[in-house]
């Protein structure tokens, strides 16, 4: 991975290890971070965040799996199971204690579901873990990267109402001079982008309106010139909002990490 014209050399648990090594922090990918095109991008510049201010952090590199998420979420129980306690053996095997993860799936499952099958970990959102970074006086951002932008926030779903984390992205964004808009369903009234549940996986429902069209064009209201996600379902459903709506040229969708990676005072 290259940062401007350096390469990162990205640390792997199990190298880590071998050489008697202990990372503070597993840096979880997931599949979309580590698959999918646009995401890749997100987990390029939060990396890159890490990277930058030298915290201590590993990933699985190809011992990661699914964290079984999708396979609950859509009913498939045995498989979620078999997939947490693979997952759960190979982080306890490495002693992991903390886990960063820029999906709000992964996160609410790491925290409130593996525990049931032993696996007890210290599980941080990557904006929650920027918020830490800021609050400590650690990251400091750039003051004029985004000053003549409108910036608009879409709460993801299991961030927000599964795990009440509303203000945490907030002010991540905060530091980041430039105008902010909220959308008129925020916070915990916020709409679904559409994708959480298994949905993104499966044909629509009938009805009037498929749902991220209707929350692209709660976003597209707030005439924002960037609509900003933390969670990579929601990027997909915002993006394919903004095709969808012929303003994919004129409106961005960043994740958080992207802006903050922006800003950096490098």
């Amino acid at each position: 991975m290259a940062e401007g014209k350096r390469k990162i050399e990205v640390p792997v648990m199990s190298d880590l290890i071998e050489k008697g090594e202990k990372p503070e922090y597993l840096v979880w990918v997931g599949s979309a971070g580590a698959f999918d095109d646009r995401y890749k991008k997100v987990t390029r510049s939060f990396i890159k965040i890490l990277t930058h201010l030298n915290i201590n952090y590993a990933v699985l590199g190809i011992e990661e799996s699914s964290s079984g998420d999708v396979a609950r979420r859509a009913g498939n129980e045995m498989l979620f199971q078999m997939q947490a306690m693979s997952n759960i053996e190979i982080l306890n095997s490495y002693e992991v204690k903390k886990i960063i993860t820029c999906d709000p799936h992964a996160y609410n499952t790491f925290k409130n579901e593996y525990p049931d099958f032993g696996g007890n970990y210290e599980v941080w959102h990557h904006t929650q873990f920027l918020n830490k970074l800021i609050n400590d006086g650690v990251l400091k951002l750039d003051t004029d990267v985004f000053r003549d932008k409108t910036l608009t926030y879409h709460d993801p779903c299991y961030l927000g109402r599964a795990n009440k984390e509303y203000e945490a992205p907030r002010k991540v964004l905060n530091a980041i001079p430039s105008k902010k808009v909220e959308m008129e369903r925020n916070k915990s009234f916020a709409l679904c982008c559409g994708a959480g549940g298994g949905q993104m996986f499966k044909e629509a429902e009938e009805g009037d309106k498929e749902v991220f069209i209707e929350r692209t064009e709660e976003a597209l209201d707030t005439h924002a010139d960037i609509i900003v996600t933390a969670c990579p379902y929601c990027m997909v459903m915002m993006t394919d909002g903004l095709k969808y709506k012929n303003k994919e040229e004129t409106i961005k969708n960043y994740d958080i990490a992207e802006l903050i990676e922006q800003s950096l005072e490098l």
